[in-house]
């Protein structure tokens, strides 16, 4: 196994701020610009540092597009189905959420280095986010999994290290290397958790402010929990609070027979339990989706059960074609993996029709 890196500092470069759902440069105003490198400005206070840097998370992270989609509505008689597309961050998916709302922490707390395990996206959004802090980032990647991210998190200066095994490998590796170089963890299941929530919990709030209350259902892709958990949390405290009418429904779906979360619901299992390793088998559209632990799966099956939702699988060939279908029909360039909550709820609503109402089904950009 490849040791893990010395972590003693060196310039690393700062990414460009980008549209991550388009993948072209936006102008950058001159603001921006100042408050990124004050962020990453070692010479600054740590306060101005910290300032700066959250003009950057406003600026940038979040308040990601919910549109109608009236065309995929005409088809399957679902109404009033909405799409919040998580593409309009800036490494293109929802996952930028956590990792600015984690490096922000590491800055508080004093870190000058993060560590998290990753195949793909979120090594990619933690890599820029880090950039922009001007932190050092420890990405630990298993050495069979080929991910097209890897010139991304290269560019924001992160360091790559192979790590023999699976994803779940991968994590603890990227954990032990945390705590021996005392470097920020960054990754699921740990004393993050709760953080990731509640930076998950944004989405609702974003769907909240736009709809004025809580849709009957809101559709997620999953894979360790934490986006589903942290929407019906954010959502479930909104309720609290007096705001919506209701909780929504948590409409989970996932690669077929390749999530914890998923299995253990169709079981009727009362906690998330792992599946068999060996019988976890990736491909190209479903590997942001399969793992035989889930980190926050409990958290996530608690999420589907107590508000009335559901979960199933959904095939690679189901999420391509959706993949193309909002392609063609609504003009969006999604992640594949993205739409598995998507297919669950329109195979639902074809064998047992839903009411009118309005349903939300989250996705992420095609990277």
């Amino acid at each position: 196994m490849q040791d893990e890196p010395e972590v003693p500092g060196s310039e690393s470069t700062f990414p460009s701020l980008l549209d991550g759902a388009v993948g072209a440069p936006e102008a950058v105003t001159e603001d921006l610009e100042s408050c990124r490198r004050i962020a990453a400005d070692p010479s600054r206070s740590i306060e101005e540092r910290l300032e700066a840097y959250e003009d950057l998370i406003a600026s940038e992270v979040g308040d990601t597009r919910l549109s109608r989609a009236r065309n995929l509505e005409r088809e399957t008689g679902l109404r009033q189905l909405l799409l919040k597309f998580e593409g309009g961050n800036p490494t293109g998916t929802q996952k930028d959420r956590i990792a600015f709302a984690q490096v922000h922490d590491a800055m508080r707390r004093g870190f000058e280095a993060v560590a998290v395990a990753t195949c793909g996206n979120y090594g990619a959004a933690v890599g820029f986010a880090a950039g922009l802090a001007g932190m050092r980032c420890v990405i630990h990647i298993p050495e069979a999994y080929r991910t097209r991210r890897l010139d991304e998190m290269i560019a924001t200066g992160s360091e790559i290290v192979r790590v023999p095994g699976d994803y779940e490998a991968a994590v603890e590796t990227s954990k032990q290397a945390a705590e021996k170089h005392e470097l920020y963890d960054a990754n699921p299941g740990g004393a993050n958790t709760l953080m990731q929530l509640v930076a998950y919990g944004g989405i609702a709030n974003e769907i909240y402010d736009e709809l004025r209350d809580a849709p009957a259902a809101v559709a997620v892709s999953v894979s360790n929990g934490t986006t589903l958990a942290g929407i019906h949390r954010g959502f479930a405290t909104l309720y609290r609070r007096g705001k919506t009418s209701r909780i929504p429904r948590i409409i989970a779906g996932s690669s077929h027979g390749k999530n914890p979360i998923v299995h253990s619901y169709l079981k009727g299992y009362d906690e998330c339990r792992d599946l068999d390793p060996s019988t976890v088998k990736e491909t190209e559209v479903n590997e942001p989706l399969i793992n035989w632990h889930s980190f926050d799966g409990d958290w996530a099956l608690d999420a589907i059960r107590s508000s009335g939702g559901f979960a199933d699988n959904a095939s690679d060939r189901q999420m391509l074609k959706q993949a193309r279908i909002l392609k063609d029909r609504e003009g969006l360039s999604v992640l594949p993996a993205s739409t598995a909550g998507l297919v669950v709820m329109l195979e639902h609503h074809a064998k047992n029709p839903m009411p009118g109402d309005r349903y939300v089904a989250v996705l992420t950009g095609r990277r």
